[in-house]
């Protein structure tokens, strides 16, 4: 099990972390999810060593991570850490060889997956000649060949294009199919959704929201109805009793109905308005479970 055990940390005055913990279970994928600033990045660097937290502790097995532990992790910072005269394949095989291939072992290895990720035709370039997606996917690479007991990946969606995201996702995968439990965070929250086992939504250095899609779902009191109007102008619900708009768009109306809440009224209104060529309970969607996490105030904010 990874575990990331009540980490703080605050950079003078500023608090980044506030008790941040979640566990991470051999062979599943973690989205770790949050705004700019959240604290995400600070989190990851504390489990490789590159951030000392004021307080708690990240762990492996049972044992604190310390130095030897991390050389069993595959890490992808969101800043490239290559070099840019390298050529892809001598990089590649330079990251297995540092977490103690030799030389043979980290050229097959570096050849394995430089063809897994759609680099072959690419191997004898210098990385600064490669467009920013491909040279994701050669830091991806670098997290990968050693064959990590661990992956933790800040933002390894960033800048590709469909096909590549389609290649990274596939990789990741097949290492979480193997056993190795898989941290990585993530803006596009629709393949989180798609690819996690369970996700973390962190705001203002605090966990706000972890478990599984299907149970944020089940902890979210209100219920969305999805209603299509061609017809009805902006705003057509609005103050309708125990209802809220949380989007609409083009006659395209979702709303969230308290407990109590009269669907067959909200239908009526739509009825006014003309047309309504769809009407339907949904289930809430990442990005709308993400919206109304870090909406919550912390208690100090509502103290305030």
């Amino acid at each position: 099990m990874l575990e990331f055990d009540g980490l703080h940390k605050s950079f003078g005055d500023i608090r980044v972390l506030d008790g941040v913990g979640f566990t991470v279970a051999p062979g599943s994928m973690f989205g770790f999810c949050g705004s700019n600033g959240a604290g995400k990045t600070t989190t990851m660097r504390i489990a490789m060593g590159l951030v000392r937290p004021d307080a708690g502790e990240v762990r492996w097995r049972g044992q604190p991570m310390d130095q030897a532990l991390r050389r069993r992790v595959g890490y992808m910072p969101e800043e490239r850490g290559l070099y840019p005269k390298m050529k892809v394949g001598e990089q590649v095989a330079y990251f297995a060889r540092l977490h103690g291939l030799d030389g043979a072992a980290a050229t097959r290895a570096s050849d394995e997956w430089v063809e897994r990720l759609g680099l072959a035709a690419r191997r004898g370039d210098a990385v600064e000649k490669l467009s920013l997606g491909n040279q994701q996917r050669v830091q991806l690479a670098a997290a990968l060949v050693s064959r990590p007991e661990v992956l933790i990946l800040d933002e390894p969606f960033s800048g590709l294009d469909p096909i590549g995201v389609d290649s990274l996702a596939e990789a990741l995968l097949s290492q979480a199919r193997e056993g190795v439990p898989v941290v990585f965070s993530s803006h596009q929250l629709d393949l989180v959704e798609r690819l996690c086992d369970s996700v973390g939504i962190l705001a203002r250095g605090r966990m706000v929201a972890t478990g599984t899609v299907e149970e944020l779902r089940r902890r979210e009191s209100g219920r969305l109805l999805r209603v299509t109007a061609p017809d009805a102008g902006p705003d057509w619900a609005a103050g309708l009793p125990g209802v809220r708009v949380v989007s609409e768009r083009a006659g395209d109306t979702v709303l969230e109905l308290a407990d109590g809440g009269d669907d067959q009224a909200v239908l009526a209104a739509a009825l006014r308005t003309g047309r309504v060529t769809h009407f339907a309970w949904q289930q809430p969607t990442l990005v709308e479970l993400f919206r109304e996490a870090v909406a919550v105030p912390t208690p100090e904010e509502v103290a305030a």
